[in-house]
Formats: C-alpha cells, sequence, structure tokens
C-alpha cells in the first residue's frame, strides 16, 4: 500500500503530464492520463482533490496572470468538466447521513466545475445534495431554502467580481432569518487567497476547496457565527433588533428607550 506521501508525488508529476493535453484541448490524451493513473491504482476522489481540483485553480491562476487566453482557459475549463464527470461515476458512496446541501456558485464557467466537484464529494459523503448553480435571484434562493430546508447552504467562489452579489444575498438571508439552523459556508479560492473574507461577508464557516468542506462541515455541526462577526449589514440589523426589543419591552421601558433615541 502506498503512503500518503508517495500518493501525492505521484499525482504531482501526473498533474504535470495532464497540464498540456487540457490546455490544448486534447480529449484523448487527457483520457489517456486518467486511465493509466486509475490502472496504476490511484483512486477516483484521489485524482478530483489532488489533481483535477489544483488543476482548475491553476487554470485560473494562468488566465488571471495572462499566460493563457480566454479560448484555452475555456477547452481546459470544459475539459476538465468532462474528466470530472467520468471520475465522479467511479467515487465510493457512503451511506446517508440524513443531511441537506444546497449549492450556488459565480456565474463563469470555472465557477461551475467548482461547485459541480464540492456537490458530487459532499453526495459521495451522504449528504443529500441540490446544486443550483450561478444567476439565481435572491428570491428564488429564499423560495429553495423554504423548498428544501438545507442542513448547509455553500456559496462557491473562485473570482472577486462574484463578492458584491455573496455579500448581498448573506445579509439578505440573515435578515429574513427564514432557515435559522441553516449554516452558511464560504467555499473556494477567492477564500483562501483573502484571508478573513468569508467571516467578513458574515459566513458560519469557510473552506478552501471541496475536500476541505466536507472536513470542516463534519467538525463544526451547528456553528454559527455571531452577531459580531456578521459584518455584513451589522448596522441595520442592530437597529432592527434594537426596534424588536423595544417592541417587546414593558411598557416603561420602551418608553425608555423611546425618550433615549
Amino acid at each position: 500500500m502506498q503512503s500518503t506521501t508517495n500518493i501525492n508525488q505521484v499525482i504531482e508529476s501526473l498533474s504535470h503530464v495532464y497540464l498540456a493535453p487540457l490546455l490544448e484541448g486534447d480529449r484523448a490524451g487527457c483520457r489517456l492520463v486518467i486511465d493509466q493513473a486509475l490502472e496504476g491504482g490511484l483512486g477516483a476522489r484521489e485524482l478530483l482533490i489532488g489533481m483535477v481540483w489544483p488543476t482548475m485553480e491553476l487554470i485560473q491562476t494562468l488566465y488571471r496572470d495572462d499566460r493563457i487566453n480566454a479560448g484555452a482557459m475555456n477547452m481546459a475549463t470544459r475539459l476538465n468538466r468532462s474528466i470530472t464527470d467520468q471520475l465522479t461515476t467511479m467515487v465510493e458512496h457512503k451511506a446517508r447521513n440524513d443531511k441537506k446541501v444546497l449549492i450556488f456558485c459565480g456565474d463563469d464557467e470555472p465557477e461551475e466545475l467548482g461547485g459541480q466537484i464540492c456537490a458530487d464529494l459532499f453526495e459521495a459523503e451522504g449528504y443529500e445534495v441540490r446544486f443550483a448553480g450561478g444567476g439565481v435571484p435572491q428570491d428564488e434562493v429564499l423560495r429553495m431554502i423554504g423548498d428544501i430546508r438545507p442542513n448547509l447552504l455553500i456559496l462557491f467562489a473562485t473570482l472577486p467580481s462574484g463578492m458584491p452579489a455573496a455579500r448581498k444575498l448573506v445579509d439578505y438571508l440573515r435578515e429574513v432569518n427564514s432557515c435559522p439552523d441553516m449554516q452558511i459556508m464560504c467555499c473556494g479560492g477567492i477564500y483562501k487567497r483573502a484571508e478573513g473574507l468569508a467571516e467578513e461577508i458574515g459566513a458560519d464557516l469557510s473552506a478552501p476547496d471541496a475536500a476541505a468542506a466536507i472536513d470542516v462541515a463534519a467538525r463544526n455541526a451547528g456553528r454559527k457565527a455571531t452577531v459580531d462577526q456578521q459584518t455584513v449589514g451589522r448596522t441595520r440589523r442592530i437597529r432592527k433588533a434594537a426596534i424588536r426589543k423595544a417592541q417587546t419591552a414593558p411598557e416603561g421601558a420602551a418608553t425608555s428607550m423611546a425618550q433615549a433615541e
């Protein structure tokens, strides 16, 4: 049985071999690398976590640094997604754990791929998963949460352009509070590159990738961000909380609070 160190070294070596045909859109070449890896004893989950996911992030980095053009990025991302579909059919699934996950992501193709891998790995872990992708209006997000009643809501993102929408959505969900026991997790490369961003947005949990997300969810069941940590829309929430407190306080106390204001 290979050690974890040896497996990581093999996967790292394979990643270099995998990248060249991926950027060229060479579908047969990429599948050959995968087939040889599987025949060599590597598991589908190991390849998803150790090769496909890091390669996805590397492709985005290369594009951001102007080292590849949009055409190469699109071909590589779509081919990586095809390989993901192939590998996820081979991942062993654990028994259902009676927990539900709802996943949204940004509108770009790389973010769709990251969200899909999150969905596939959480499902293999035993969760009941719904993956809605990107571009879903806030009122529809709220309706889906009401219908599904997920234990965990994952907002996957790798690009800074998706942050304003994520902030707005978390603020909206906190304000409405239709599913108070639901945890909100921010997952993806942007939260790894910008330390503290998930906490600033007001998420309960954060993870840099799908594998870490599963571990974080398992170790922090029920953990919720405090009101002080929920900085998005905090001023408005504090003001509304004060109004609610005044409305439920005894008449004399409410009058005193009103006079203080």
